[in-house]
């Protein structure tokens, strides 16, 4: 297989615009003792932006040669530790604290990554991400909206959600057929609902959403609801559901 053929499988486009890649820094903003996870670092153009002394930094590719190309790029002045994994299969350090997670994500696989992320919620402190502008709009859906979707109320139930700014085709080595957004996600804190109740809700969302054209009873028939006992119009349709309203759905099936 060759380079190019090889990036196409992974997904990799690399960052050329130094204009860009100092703004993706100036929005990390990266301070002494942080913690980094950098998901899919490719050559190290990000890399370079958050690599300060007192800085750790646990960067993980799923391309071997990448890898051997930062070990030997990179000396400090952070303290950097690269590693070859798929990230889909990848465990993060449990011993981890207030994580900032950051990546040029490959598009093919963007939204399973952070979907992933979700799980260890409670070890990350933020998240940015350079991703496709159509999985950034999705992303930061609002209620009411075609984007308020499974991505957005999933994500919205434990992260802030914003899109910093554009990134056009150009800005690439190898240009992606898309624009691209670079995207904030901050962790909410003093959650009012227990997060142990991520996979049912998920799986109640993942129902609400198999047709848009039909109300959330239609939708949710499968499922015992007594929709008398809760503050749920069942008439609407998902996308009009907010996070709330789906939570009380949740209670009121588990009741």
């Amino acid at each position: 297989m060759n380079s190019r053929s090889k990036r196409r499988k992974f997904g990799q486009n690399y960052l050329k615009d130094k204009a860009v890649l100092f703004e993706m820094g100036s929005y990390i903003n990266p301070k002494q003792n942080d913690s980094f996870l950098e998901i899919g670092p490719g050559r190290g153009a990000l890399t370079e932006q958050i690599n300060k002394k007192n800085i750790n930094i646990l960067a993980v590719d799923i391309d071997e040669e990448n890898i051997s190309h930062l070990r030997e790029k990179y000396n400090g002045p952070g303290n950097l530790k690269f590693v070859e994994c798929d990230f889909l299969k990848f465990d993060l350090p449990r011993d981890s604290q207030s994580l900032r997670v950051v990546g040029n994500l490959p598009y093919n696989v963007s939204t399973q990554i952070i979907l992933k992320l979700i799980n260890d919620y409670q070890i990350i402190h933020d998240m940015h991400f350079l991703v496709q502008k159509e999985v950034a709009t999705k992303i930061n859906g609002e209620k009411s909206t075609k984007n308020w979707g499974k991505l957005a109320l999933k994500i919205s139930l434990f992260f802030e959600s914003e899109i910093l700014f554009d990134v056009p085709p150009s800005s690439f080595d190898i240009k992606p057929k898309v624009d691209s957004s670079f995207i904030r996600l901050i962790k909410k804190k003093n959650l009012d609902y227990d997060i142990s109740i991520k996979e049912d809700l998920f799986r109640i969302i993942d129902f609400a959403f198999t047709s848009r054209r039909k109300n959330i009873k239609n939708n949710l028939k499968n499922i015992k609801i007594n929709w008398e006992k809760i503050n749920v119009d069942p008439n609407k349709r998902p996308e009009e559901i907010s996070i709330r309203e789906y939570i009380d759905i949740l209670k009121e099936y588990n009741s």
